[in-house]
């Protein structure tokens, strides 16, 4: 399903907005964060996929690849992790920040006890920072989230807890454990009366827009190396987390925004279609487990509200021929480890340009220059065998040898 945002807009971006996520604040997370020995040194590559690109016809195909961001595999090293920096801070103004996260004050946070639900990346990112930053760490899991995805989150020392349920419920009971034990919950979700944390959490994803901006070296208040960049869904922090930054430094100029989510966890969609950060319509339950989001953030949506251009829903299979698709690569086109939620941007445009209709809609031409996000590699090693019927090492493998060549 596509449909058009009707209050979608080119203008400069908002004041008001500005205050709550900015450049300037993004790239303050970027200097801390790259103090960090859990992500990499380097900025994440940026790859052109030109056979793609050829095979879709248009004139550019490009995916920011963030499943060597760290050893977590994902995008959500960026967000969890400088969000309990944040709040630390707002604990201990005196501690030097870019020192929180290699254990400098682990003595003074040994006490201190940080929640959060998770589908598994975000809480692989908060417990491996947790661990480094020397505090202690609680990790709600609910009954869809893989056992291969629990001994990853327990194996960085979080505690698990086990719920019956889906990713809403664990938000609910990580919020209930922490009030009746005066824990702190750094959630990427808003909530009434909750809404500091997770602009944390999106500002740290800001950093992987800082990147994009400096690898295609585009100017302010120009467009950029994109016309078009397809972004995944979720509760909408990831999207936003990107969409401000892109937005500020671009202006009026910035790019053709779309999201996409799992049909069966269309909360953004609902959103643009009732106005306001709504509910999803179905299960909920997907492949794709990290948009597997039944709730919208509200924080998040005051951005995408009238920043993305249209909203869009895909089905399990689309994202797992997608996944085969980077997986096997070209002469051309190097070979990527996507993971279930990497690859909803590369299914949607399948989608639109497989029919000349949607094509229209959403303004894709054979000029049109595309951007997607990889968020996550093998996060689930044996999932992603299953899926593509190869393992992530043997992808890795093809890749180093095409790099090589």
């Amino acid at each position: 399903m596509l449909i058009a945002n009707p209050r979608a807009t080119r203008a400069s971006y908002p004041a008001e907005l500005r205050t709550i996520m900015s450049t300037e604040r993004a790239q303050e997370s970027r200097r801390w964060l790259s103090a960090w020995s859990g992500i990499a040194s380097e900025a994440t590559p940026l790859y052109d996929l030109p056979d793609i690109a050829k095979r879709l016809s248009v004139a550019r195909f490009s995916v920011k690849d963030e499943s060597v961001r760290s050893p977590l595999g994902s995008f959500k090293a960026l967000g969890a992790p400088i969000a309990l920096v944040r709040q630390i801070l707002r604990l201990h103004p005196d501690f030097d920040p870019a020192a929180i996260l290699k254990g400098r004050y682990a003595e003074q946070l040994k006490r201190y006890t940080v929640i959060s639900a998770t589908d598994g990346n975000h809480g692989r990112g908060l417990a491996a920072a947790a661990r480094d930053a020397g505090c202690r760490c609680v990790i709600v899991l609910h009954a869809n989230v893989s056992m291969e995805r629990e001994e990853a989150i327990a194996g960085l020392g979080a505690q698990i807890v086990r719920i019956k349920g889906n990713y809403d419920a664990s938000v609910e009971e990580a919020a209930r454990l922490a009030e009746a034990s005066g824990w702190q919950v750094i959630s990427d979700t808003s909530y009434e009366g909750y809404e500091e944390i997770p602009r944390d959490v999106m500002q740290g994803y800001g950093v992987i827009a800082a990147e994009i901006i400096d690898q295609t070296r585009a100017q302010p208040n120009e467009a950029g190396g994109f016309t078009h960049v397809l972004l995944q869904g979720g509760v909408g922090g990831m999207a936003a987390g990107l969409i401000s930054f892109l937005w500020e430094h671009h202006g009026a100029h910035r790019p053709h925004f779309i999201v996409v989510e799992p049909v069966q966890a269309d909360c953004l969609l609902q959103s643009a279609m009732q106005g306001h950060a709504a509910r999803a319509t179905g299960s909920v339950d997907s492949v794709m487990a990290g948009l597997a989001c039944g709730e919208a953030s509200p924080l998040a949506w005051r951005f995408l509200a009238t920043s993305v251009d249209h909203f869009m829903t895909i089905e399990d299979e689309q994202a797992i021929e997608a996944m085969r698709s980077l997986a096997k690569g070209s002469e051309k086109d190097i070979p990527i480890v996507a993971g279930e939620s990497g690859t909803a941007g590369l299914a949607a445009l399948e989608i639109l340009r497989g029919d000349t209709g949607l094509s229209m809609q959403v303004k894709l031409d054979s000029r049109s220059r595309v951007l997607i996000v990889n968020t996550e590699g093998a996060t689930a090693p044996q999932v992603y065998e299953q899926l593509i019927g190869e393992s992530a090492e043997a992808v890795a493998a093809r890749q180093a040898a095409w790099l090589a060549r």
